[in-house]
């Protein structure tokens, strides 16, 4: 059930910290600086926030209140990075959906948050044509690219990108919706804990879930991640992940935190061409996934790109694995690389310093800032170190729930240790050292029982991702009649890289214990993805 917000006066400006204060206080300090660089074209901060103020009065005219969520189904481009902070300040909730998404789960989308508005780009028509007319919430459809309404069907109350600007732009100048300055955005109606976004989830089983996050999750989270990364006005850091994906989207938030430069790319299909864009933007922060490590370990023309100025790499979902260390210090060997970890429902949990990289290379390091974690058994009792159990965060950064699924939120949000709070259980099996280090050892629902041992299948997949040879491995249980499930691995080789199966076992023999081994083997031409570069295990187990 929905609560309606009675429009309330407009809160004094500095009332409370809101996330798009990120922007505006850039814009103020920085209006002619370059803010954003993508498909040839370089915005300033003065110019992102106008255009942010505009997309806000106009949604505002179309009747977006406090509260009513925004769907922006779109590319990484400068629209969907305007739209991101324009939904904010028109004090709606803001929700990015990968433009790879198909009709069905369009649909499933903008019906689930109950949507007012799509914001969506002309070249994914064949999309949200058949989805927007089947979600009754909507009351409009932005769409930027070239507009053409006659391909738009029965889509509800399409405009183009350029209409609305312009219409919005006249409406700020004009001070309308109790802006405070002409010009400026609508009149701020919101505290830092109403919510900024609803992040789904990948729903590899059953239907997505909405992570809701407030203003003071992604507030806590930016300020948190972009400190301890030691992110500086001058840093131009680069974006391929999807802006729909919280790794893609916290590069926007952090890099306009900080006043620097994001350089925005719609993916890393292209390695050579995203390498020269680095090069020539002398980029100095690269976030990535293991995926795009083991493609670029696999590059032969790397030498051919001046990749001098990448002060710091960064790595989350799980420690990075010894190889793709070593070929990151090879290829960046002044940059301070690090290896994190974290889940959508609070962002980030702990990251390695990169001077512990060499001596605890497994590690995903210590809780990030403002955050506290411990290790629970099945009972939840907190238990020592190196007992593996799951893994629990305090924190500002926690999630608020998962939209309208009461009780997928209470399998994760249990009692905390202050009365009244909420802590997140996360489903994930970690252990701690004795120096309050974390390890990673699998998600709860994909240890495989074999021989009456629990096998972590992110341990046998790090042993063999360090054989060489191997570029990329996924593992996962399958059933066995005498063993109850026994491991299989299903392994990707690098170019021109010749093995068989025993290779392998052999190779694992030497660096797992016995019960570990996988009994089969399987090579592939490529493991199957989501839509943002994990490896996707769905299915897997019946090849």
């Amino acid at each position: 059930m929905t609560t309606t917000f009675a429009p309330p006066p407009p809160l004094h400006r500095s009332a409370t910290p809101l996330l798009h204060d990120f922007l505006e206080a850039s814009a103020a300090r920085l209006p002619d600086k370059i803010a954003l660089v993508c498909k040839g074209a370089r915005v300033t901060y003065g110019e992102l926030d106008r255009q942010a103020n505009a997309l806000a009065h106009a949604l505002v005219a179309a009747g977006v209140e406090r509260g009513d969520r925004v769907v922006i189904f779109a590319d990484n481009t400068v629209e969907t990075v305007v739209s991101f902070w324009g939904v904010m300040k028109a004090n709606a909730i803001v929700s990015i959906v990968n433009p790879l998404t198909k009709a069905d789960k369009l649909t499933y989308y903008l019906n689930d948050c109950r949507a007012k508005v799509l914001i969506t780009d002309m070249h994914l028509a064949s999309v949200f044509v058949e989805s927007a007319p089947k979600a009754p919430h909507l009351v409009r459809t932005i769409v930027s690219g070239a507009f053409d309404g006659s391909k738009l069907g029965a889509v509800t109350h399409p405009v183009s990108w350029a209409e609305t600007l312009a219409t919005g732009g006249a409406l700020a100048e004009r001070g309308a919706h109790s802006a405070h300055v002409k010009g400026g955005p609508p009149g701020r109606r919101c505290l830092d804990l109403d919510l900024a976004a609803i992040i789904y989830t990948s729903g590899s089983t059953g239907d997505p879930k909405g992570v809701m996050l407030t203003h003071r999750n992604m507030l806590t989270a930016g300020t948190s991640i972009s400190t301890y990364l030691e992110m500086k006005e001058h840093d131009v850091v680069l974006g391929v992940l999807p802006l729909a994906f919280d790794y893609g989207l916290y590069q926007l938030i952090m890099t306009f935190r900080v006043g620097g430069r994001l350089v925005l790319e719609r993916s890393f299909a292209f390695p050579a061409q995203v390498l020269k864009v680095m090069a020539d933007e002398k980029v100095t922060g690269f976030p990535g996934v293991p995926t795009i490590y083991a493609v670029l370990a696999e590059m032969k023309q790397l030498k051919d790109f001046d990749l001098s100025s990448i002060a710091f790499v960064t790595n989350t979902a799980a420690a990075l694995p010894v190889k793709h260390i070593t070929m990151l210090r090879e290829l960046f060997p002044r940059a301070r690389i690090y290896s994190m970890y974290g889940l959508t429902e609070c962002k980030r949990c702990t990251y390695l310093p990169p001077q512990d990289i060499d001596r605890k290379p497994t590690s995903v390091g210590l809780a990030i800032p403002d955050t506290e974690l411990w290790i629970v058994d099945e009972q939840g009792q907190k238990v020592g170190p190196n007992v593996v159990g799951q893994l629990v965060i305090r924190g500002a950064t926690v999630m608020k729930g998962y939209w309208e699924k009461p009780e997928a939120t209470a399998e994760k949000l249990k009692p905390g240790p202050v009365p009244g709070e909420y802590v997140l259980y996360t489903g994930d099996l970690c252990r701690l050292d004795d120096e309050g280090y974390l390890y990673f050892v699998g998600r709860s629902d994909d240890i495989i029982k074999s021989r009456g041992e629990k096998v972590a299948p992110k341990e046998v997949e790090a042993a063999i991702t360090n054989i060489p040879g191997v570029k990329e491995v996924a593992v996962v249980g399958v059933p066995d009649e005498i063993l109850g499930q026994a491991v299989k691995a299903f392994v990707v080789l690098e170019q021109g890289v010749t093995m068989t199966e025993k290779d392998i076992m052999k190779e694992c023999q030497k660096r797992l214990e016995n019960f570990m081994v996988p009994r089969h083997v399987a090579f592939l031409d490529e493991l199957p993805k989501t839509t943002t570069g994990k490896i996707k295990k769905t299915g897997l187990a019946e090849r």
